[in-house]
């Protein structure tokens, strides 16, 4: 029996826009080397593989090149397929339980709103070889439990960076999140994505990175709900709130493309 696979373009209400994910609910857990292949195939940010377990869902998320520890876009896929396919009724909350923990997503209109663990940076020294790397100069610089945090001057110099992605793809971080206060009103700040070390030069839309923008705008701007932007070329509009060691992230997304994979 075929597979099928669902693609979700995740953080956006229109198609062809935000970061796209590949959800495959499966019928039993499945190979990792399976799992690889199809991410690889798939050739998106993340493909999330998911089975029934407990009184939840097990969630997996693989790059096309390495299994990750935390994914939001992937995840609010997966939550969206679950209630529009008909596993889950659409008043009940997802539960997903992941390498980083027990991760919840709920309706909220037309908007999901999944509870994630709040990732906050730490306040380092600013790498040498940073500037070099991005192509700009940050003015300041962090470390999260996953990526480095750098922020720019200005938001133009965030719209127009153009990093060396070899150069960071030797930094011994998971990605490299780029960020500025934001010049457009209704939205409190940018970001920029980068993790050519897990197979992702540029992510559209990050939502594991609003895990630590979070917590540092919240103390820079003194506020604890915000909405964030990531600027890639996509685009995508990430609802933030920080609430004590956790973040609420909501965003919306549609499906573009259903399928069967061999298996």
């Amino acid at each position: 029996m075929a597979q099928s696979i669902i693609q979700v373009d995740a953080f956006t209400s229109e198609p062809y826009k935000g970061n796209p994910a590949a959800v495959c609910v499966l019928p039993a857990p499945a190979e990792d080397d399976w799992m690889q292949a199809v991410a690889s195939e798939m050739n998106l940010s993340e493909t999330a593989f998911l089975h029934v377990e407990g009184d939840g869902y097990r969630l997996r998320w693989f790059t096309p090149a390495a299994e990750v520890d935390l994914c939001g876009h992937a995840t609010l896929a997966s939550a969206h397929v679950l209630w529009t396919e008909g596993y889950l009724p659409a008043q009940e909350t997802a539960r997903f339980a992941t390498r980083s923990g027990l991760l919840t997503a709920q309706r909220q209109g037309e908007r999901i709103v999944m509870d994630f663990p709040a990732t906050p940076p730490q306040a380092i020294d600013m790498p040498a070889d940073i500037a070099d790397a991005l192509g700009a100069a940050p003015v300041r610089a962090g470390k999260s439990r996953f990526d480095g945090l750098f922020e720019l001057e200005s938001p133009a110099a965030l719209r127009a960076l153009q990093p060396d992605i070899s150069r960071i793809a030797r930094l011994e971080l998971r990605g490299v999140i780029v960020t500025s206060v934001s010049d457009t009103p209704g939205i409190d700040f940018l970001s920029r994505f980068f993790a050519p070390s897990v197979g992702v030069p540029e992510d559209p839309v990050t939502g594991s990175a609003h895990c630590a923008l979070a917590p540092y705008w919240a103390e820079r701007l003194g506020k604890s709900a915000m909405v964030g932007y990531q600027a890639s070329p996509r685009g995508g509009m990430v609802y933030v709130e920080l609430a004590g060691d956790r973040v609420r992230l909501g965003g919306h997304a549609v499906t573009v493309l259903r399928g069967s994979l061999a298996v």
